[in-house]
């Protein structure tokens, strides 16, 4: 087969933009084929073996090969219509080698012997073409073989398997009854992800993956007749590394913060939508806020993204060094100041982890993609910058004897690189509600939900807005706002938190499409936060005025 673009569809507005990133590789396939089993995991061991063998007898002195499948499904629909349902399968070897002390990486879609071979072949000859340029050879951190294990995402109800038509049933519903509660128009989608990865190295492992990832989404859209202009508000939701489970909320994953009621461990699409369509109402009429100083209440359907901006990028070692500079930035973040053990970087509030184990995480898994078993780690401590995100041949750069596990592909024939684990705030320790951080500011504003944003190329200075903002005075909710943007820098922001919530206001951002590298790779990631206040935070006023 040649591999084809992902069927695009027209008329979709922003899910269009959605689809674009979500499969921007594989083949169209009928829905049943996503149920079908690929390969055994011994049939992938023996292959493993054939490109292992291969690159070994070439001169590599390491080799790992990752065999993948991945399964994609969205459905789209709008108003009372569906847009399209899409099912794409790609599959192929990827081949990663060091040979003469450089990289060399090399794949292929055939999965007959000789093709794999010849692959590895071609990897230890661009590795040993490499090494030519370079200037140091690879430093490779130690890494245990794991023998023969697995992993699944931990799921009750595969997404796959539910009918389509059950999905495109439960999206018209959202539709429908954002659209009797007063919406003028309303999009809303499921994606699915199936990863099937298999993982061989010459240090030992046979690592077989199965990796489950869930989005259900939607906007809606109000006019306002009078003056032609609009308001939208999208789920308050969130991707997650989940079954179809995700979308049956129990009682007890509700929260009511405030004017709102918010999820935890599963979502209620259905509700959310009534809500949206009550608050573009009531936007359309909402106050223009002033601009000025405020104390912010951030929900974690809001803060995840600050933190994905400020923190996540800024502590990937790879921009620090400035190997991203090209094309996503680098950071402020750099050696130096963790060097020096004692960088403030927020208040002793400001305590940040970084995993790749939490369950229904986008980042959960058992292994990254070069064999390294996932943990967590400390990356802010009491305020204070301790440490980064690593792969194997960075552990060196910072005297670590081992790998934290941040390496991973978004396609077998895409080369393993340095991305996010989950990047999350630890809650208040304190028993403490957000409506308990509510009562107590004077002037402020509360913001759920991912709005627009601008960042610096250093994760420095910075602009967010939010879905709902609401106006805080002496201790109440007095009434929504709207064009709310806050401006500040990092270091300013994370100093600025003065309190937050505990344990049972924890949840979940997280995002399907975090864009690095050239050329680029997408991949998914979740923040955990509970609602924070930061204190005198500059607040702008983002309406448009003509004439």
């Amino acid at each position: 087969m040649k591999r084809r673009d992902f069927i695009s569809l027209a008329g979709m507005g922003t899910t269009a933009a959605f689809l674009t990133g979500f499969s921007t590789k594989g083949y169209a396939v009928p829905e049943q084929r996503l149920l079908e089993e690929f390969m055994d995991a011994s049939q992938k061991k023996r292959l493993a073996d054939i490109a292992l063998n291969a690159a070994k007898a070439k001169g590599a002195t390491y080799t790992d090969v990752r065999i993948g499948r991945y399964l994609n499904q969205s459905v789209v629909t709008r108003d009372n219509r569906v847009q399209g349902v899409a099912n794409t399968e790609s599959y192929g070897v990827g081949i990663r080698v060091i040979a003469n002390g450089s990289w060399g990486f090399a794949a292929t879609e055939k999965m007959d012997n000789a093709s794999i071979a010849k692959t590895a072949e071609l990897a230890v000859a661009i590795a040993k073409g490499n090494a030519k340029l370079l200037t140091e050879p690879v430093q490779l951190a130690p890494q245990k073989g794991y023998g023969e294990v697995s992993w699944k995402t931990p799921i009750e109800k595969n997404a796959f398997e539910i009918p389509v038509k059950e999905k495109v049933d439960l999206l018209l519903s959202v539709n429908d009854a954002a659209l009797k509660g007063g919406a003028n128009f309303v999009n809303a989608t499921i994606f699915m992800i199936n990863e099937q990865k298999f993982f061989a190295s010459s240090d030992g492992s046979y690592i077989d993956q199965d990796i489950h990832r869930l989005w259900p989404t939607f906007t809606v859209t109000k006019i306002d007749k009078a003056t032609g202009k609009f308001e939208t508000r999208d789920g308050l939701g969130s991707p997650v590394g989940m079954g179809y489970e995700y979308l049956f909320a129990r009682p007890e994953d509700k929260l009511k913060n405030g004017p709102l009621t918010l999820y935890k461990s599963r979502y209620d699409m259905l509700e959310d939508a009534i809500a949206a369509a009550g608050h573009v109402n009531e936007k359309i009429g909402a106050r223009s806020v002033e601009p000025g100083k405020y104390d912010l209440v951030l929900d974690p359907t809001h803060l995840g993204l600050t933190i994905h901006e400020s923190t996540g990028h800024p502590t990937e070692l790879d921009r620090v060094l400035g190997y991203e500079a090209n094309y996503a930035g680098t950071s402020f973040l750099t050696l130096d100041k963790w060097k020096a053990g004692n960088f403030n970087y927020g208040s002793k509030l400001v305590n940040v982890q970084a995993d790749r184990l939490q369950p229904g995480s986008l980042g959960a898994v058992g292994f990254d993609d070069e064999g390294v078993k996932s943990g967590s780690w400390d990356i802010i401590k009491n305020g204070v910058l301790v440490n980064y995100q690593t792969i194997r041949d960075q552990a060196h750069i910072l005297g670590l004897s081992a790998s934290q596990g941040c390496c991973y592909a978004d396609s077998w024939d895409s080369v393993q690189f340095q991305r996010m684990p989950n990047i999350s705030l630890m809650p208040n320790k304190q028993t403490r509600s957000a409506n308990d951080i509510i009562k107590n500011v004077e002037k402020g504003i509360y913001i759920a939900g991912r709005g627009s944003y601008s960042i610096d190329q250093q994760r420095y200075n910075f602009q967010f807005g939010g879905q709902v903002f609401y106006e805080i005075k002496n201790g109440q909710i007095t009434g929504m706002l709207k064009d709310v943007a806050y401006q500040s820098n990092t270091q300013e922001f994370w100093n600025s938190l003065t309190d937050m919530a505990d344990e049972n206001d924890y949840r979940l951002f997280g995002t399907f499409f975090d864009g690095k590298g050239q050329p680029s790779q997408v991949s998914a990631v979740s923040h955990g936060s509970s609602t924070s206040r930061f204190n005198g935070v500059n607040v702008i006023n983002t309406a448009r005025k003509i004439g």
